[in-house]
């Protein structure tokens, strides 16, 4: 423990600095026309920008929470913020990538980061637990990530999304034949790499024990930051270069079950972060309702959802982040915390309504597109079941307001602002 020096505070201006600057050079150069860099590596439109404009938005958010948290914690860790910068910097890379090779690299650099900084907490066993968990698994699905990118390669000759997406023009991917299944199991081995590295249903495993043991910091950009540059770099690859029906019907199984998986295992959480771990596991289902349409009205309400998702989660770990102070982790230990602070009572209360998807919040409207992308293009039971695990999820949400406004606490919530 230390108590807090000025490199923290000054890495952590410096890199605000360098988040802001870098939005407004993004923003100031919006292209007119499509732009393809390095040999067509990376490719710059409308597309890229909205959506490295908003991940710049969110790290600048996470820089922001981290200001009080180091003061809190007496953590003399400059280097978190450093790596945080650095992943940001690869998640650029990733959304921009227009080929398998630069796309692996993009995704490499961002999990090496997040790799070290899970663990940046050395004096707790449980942080120390998360890095390890997530380096063995991460470093799993990246190799069959890898090994499904070398099999495209084999069987095409090309690794570029382009290229890739004249090829699979009105080519029908099936098991028959040693090229199509060759194909089909590098789709497969790719697809497989994303879903863990953004945690959906059955890959998820690593999720609520690296969110729990993680600095809450790290727990709130790992909620935040992925799941922008992921879902804009699958909506490349699997929508644009390898559309086929197969694939959408492995994303409908991954939605289904992660929405269910996401609702049933959070009523069980009595740790704050362990349900908020789950919660995610469950708009990660919610996402792909519009992912796995394939649709445009798909592609929109995916990224409407994204934006209030993430929207929603600063305003969750913003709120636990403030209370950190009183050492809290169940979330029992809210109780009466409208007696000691009703503004982040009411607040958490109106944000909770919204991830539970009661009208007319921001979360309704993000599952009302949703559902209604999915009814357009006939996956009726994906909308069903949407809707079910909305209702079962409003019952864990709804116990937050609950707890904090009728229950007596174990011990008492002081905010010092």
């Amino acid at each position: 423990k230390y108590d807090y020096p000025p490199l923290v505070c000054n890495v952590s201006w410096l890199g605000l600095l360098s988040v802001l600057i870098t939005i407004l050079l993004v923003a100031s150069s919006t292209p007119l026309t499509v732009a393809n860099l390095f040999y067509n590596n990376l490719i710059i439109d409308n597309f890229t920008y909205f959506c490295q404009i908003f991940l710049l938005v969110s790290t600048a958010s996470t820089i922001v929470m981290c200001l009080g948290y180091f003061k809190e914690e007496s953590l003399n860790a400059f280097e978190s913020i450093v790596l945080i910068l650095l992943s940001t910097c690869s998640m650029l890379f990733m959304i921009s990538a227009y080929d398998l090779i630069a796309m692996y690299l993009a995704i490499e650099l961002q999990s090496l980061s997040f790799y070290v900084i899970a663990a940046s907490k050395r004096d707790s066993e449980f942080s120390t637990e998360a890095g390890l968990k997530y380096f063995i698994l991460g470093a799993f699905s990246s190799g069959i990530l890898l090994f499904g990118c070398s099999m495209i390669y084999g069987f095409t000759g090309v690794t570029n999304f382009e290229e890739l997406a004249k090829i699979f023009t009105g080519y029908e991917i099936t098991l028959f034949g040693a090229q199509s299944s060759g194909i089909f199991m590098g789709i497969l081995f790719i697809a497989v790499g994303f879903l863990f590295k953004i945690t959906a249903v059955p890959f998820h495993m690593w999720a609520p024990d690296v969110y729990e043991g993680s600095p809450t910091l790290v727990t709130a950009f790992f909620s935040i930051a992925p799941k922008i540059s992921i879902l804009a770099n699958m909506v490349r690859v699997f929508i644009y270069s390898f559309y086929d029906p197969t694939w959408q019907q492995l994303f409908f199984f991954c939605s289904i079950a992660s929405m269910i998986l996401g609702a049933l295992a959070a009523m069980a959480q009595n740790k704050v972060k362990r349900l908020l771990a789950y919660s995610s596991i469950g708009h990660v289902g919610y996402l792909f309702i519009g992912f796995s349409c394939g649709t445009i009205e798909g592609i929109q309400s995916l990224l409407i959802g994204v934006f209030i998702y993430v929207l929603m989660t600063i305003n969750v770990f913003a709120i636990v982040l403030a209370l950190r102070q009183n050492r809290f982790k169940y979330i029992a230990d809210l109780g009466a915390l409208a007696k000691t602070n009703p503004i982040l009572a009411i607040t958490l209360s109106i944000t909770m309504f919204s991830y539970a998807g009661i009208p007319p919040l921001a979360g309704f409207c993000s599952k009302f597109y949703l559902f209604f992308a999915a009814l357009g293009c006939g996956a009726y039971l994906l909308a069903l079941i949407g809707v079910v695990t909305s209702v079962i999820s409003c019952f864990y949400y709804i116990r937050f307001v609950k707890i904090m406004y009728f229950d007596t606490p174990k011990k008492w919530i002081l905010y010092k602002p």
